[in-house]
């Protein structure tokens, strides 16, 4: 087995926690996590990657193990993490990487790929959106009433995200067969988004996120001119981005490679094994070949 360091840094003021494995010298991919996950979700296919790449697995800012400072002190926005996100990877030495992006994940990666094209050697997305398509509106019904108008009505429909029923039904849905998915996951999710505090900074990112929908078509645009290899590896039953956002990509991206594969929005809980080999298969046919 590939050792994993657990290891933190300080940018700009924060305390952030990652995940790190492989050659140093080998070409990099940074692992992106969603709601209301950190870097757990990741501790199996670090070391499944890390046998031909370095990998580097960061926390956001308020999730995880990585600083939660209080809402009212810090600005949580998907901009705020990106460069939170950015400062860790030049502070690492990391200039060029690929990015596998799932959930809030996705906004942090499009955004670091739009200030820094040439930096995005590839990108996985798995349950990432980028498109319209796929936002299942059963899940982002209440969330688009609070983008609009901050009420205690409206703040009730995103809170009951934050519950482990919530979290649970998060990881469940969709798995052909759930007992592949530890308890541990939810439970270790509901654990970090229960800390005192932890509730404003999770409202802060729901009314947040109505800042990524605009960006999609510069991120289009983005794919268009870029050429970057695209791997699209989507749990198809997942009620939050359903299938529509992945097979999307295939509009504007180049020679995209979807696959649909029987899970939900945490695919690695069920198929992680078969998701590592895909992706290495993809990056080792397509990552540009070294400078």
């Amino acid at each position: 087995m590939t050792a994993v360091h657990h290891r933190w840094a300080t940018v700009a003021g924060h305390r952030l926690f990652y995940r790190e494995a492989g050659p140093a010298d080998a070409p990099v991919i940074v692992l992106l996590h969603g709601f209301p996950a950190g870097s757990h979700m990741f501790r199996d296919l670090v070391p499944r990657l890390a046998g031909r790449y370095r990998v580097v697995a960061p926390d956001h800012l308020g999730f995880g193990y990585s600083d939660a400072p209080p809402a009212e002190d810090v600005d949580y926005t998907f901009d705020a993490l990106a460069d939170l996100t950015q400062g860790l990877l030049a502070q690492l030495g990391v200039r060029r990487y690929a990015i596998y992006v799932q959930d809030y994940g996705a906004p942090v990666g499009w955004r670091l790929a739009l200030r820094d094209p040439q930096a995005v050697t590839a990108i996985v997305t798995q349950n990432g959106n980028g498109y319209d398509e796929g936002f299942v509106d059963g899940f982002w019904a209440p969330v688009r009433a609070y983008w609009h108008e901050r009420t205690p009505e409206t703040e009730a429909g995103v809170r009951g995200a934050l519950t482990l029923e919530a979290i649970r039904w998060q990881y469940l849905t969709g798995e052909p067969d759930p007992s592949l998915v530890s308890p541990d996951t939810w439970h270790h999710d509901h654990a970090r988004v229960s800390r005192p505090g932890n509730d404003a900074v999770q409202l802060a990112l729901f009314a947040d996120y109505a800042t990524n929908p605009p960006l999609y078509p510069e991120l289009h645009r983005y794919l268009r001119d870029s050429r970057v290899p695209v791997l699209a590896v989507w749990g198809r039953g997942d009620e939050i981005f359903g299938p529509e956002g992945a097979t999307a990509f295939a509009r504007d991206a180049h020679e995209p490679e979807i696959r649909l594969l029987d899970g939900g929005h945490f695919l690695l809980e069920s198929a992680g094994e078969e998701v590592a080999r895909l992706m290495l298969d993809f990056l080792d046919r397509r990552l540009p070949a070294p400078a």
